[in-house]
């Protein structure tokens, strides 16, 4: 900074509240400490700046990326912005003033720290995506399918199309307990929108049916010589245990209870 003042800056924890913040570095010429959320405590001793959203200097940022590096660029930082990196919003700064001074090579400077740990990071989102498609199991609550998932990263954008092009004519609704957001589809709309204080309604007696054929399916066609838990927290994380049909006996006593034929 010009004066050598150490400054945090506080937005309202949305995209165009981040790219504000990028236009305040920029102008400003400082780079923040900090940048913190809406939810984050004051656990610094330096001063502390509000940034209020300015939807036009966030379009400025916005258009200038692709122009200055490259779509690339922009379609890696929105990605970035929905990881669960700590500082993910700093370090997305400093990759767009190296990206503004060395336009689109900077995507592949992968031995520089920023831009590493910003690419670990938006990997690791892909990845929890990919798992996420195999391993949501639905459930149906009055003529809809509904799913609760509990991800590190906000992985809801990425999961709709995959869902719609699986079930084309129902209505279903994914619930991120992590975010408290909650992905929906019906008539041909997806909309993906704040949720507080939701729990999913009880199962039927028939959803439980179901989930005891399921979990009877799953032990039936288990190969016991061939188990291996190592293996298996490898390729299906026990992080997403708690939502997988096949692990609910723990959790489900009724999933105990014998099938009715």
């Amino acid at each position: 900074m010009p004066d050598g003042t150490v400054v945090n800056y506080r937005y309202d924890g949305s995209f165009d509240g981040l790219l504000t913040c990028v236009f305040e570095s920029f102008e400003k010429k400082e780079i923040p400490q900090e940048i913190n959320g809406p939810d984050a405590g004051q656990m610094s001793l330096f001063a502390e700046k509000e940034i209020l959203t300015d939807e036009e200097k966030a379009k400025r940022v916005l258009v200038s990326i692709p122009k200055k590096i490259n779509a690339e660029a922009l379609s890696f930082i929105r990605r970035a912005y929905l990881t669960c990196l700590p500082g993910k919003e700093r370090y997305i700064l400093l990759f767009l003033h190296k990206g503004f001074r060395m336009g689109a090579k900077v995507m592949r400077l992968l031995s520089d720290d920023v831009v590493n740990v910003l690419f670990k990071a938006v990997k690791r989102l892909g990845n929890e995506t990919h798992l996420l498609k195999e391993f949501i199991r639905f459930s149906v609550y009055d003529q809809v399918l509904a799913a609760q998932i509990t991800p590190k990263n906000f992985v809801l954008p990425f999961l709709g199309q995959h869902f719609v092009e699986r079930f084309p004519n129902e209505a279903f609704l994914i619930y991120d307990t992590t975010h408290q957001m909650a992905l929906t589809y019906e008539k041909g709309s997806i909309r993906i929108n704040p949720v507080e204080n939701f729990n999913m309604p009880a199962p039927s007696e028939e959803e439980r049916q179901f989930r005891r054929l399921w979990k009877m399916f799953y032990d039936t066609i288990a190969i016991k010589e061939r188990e291996n838990p190592r293996c298996r927290m490898s390729m299906m994380p026990k992080r997403y245990w708690v939502n997988m049909t096949e692990f609910a006996v723990e959790t489900d006593p009724a999933m105990l209870l014998p099938i009715k034929i």
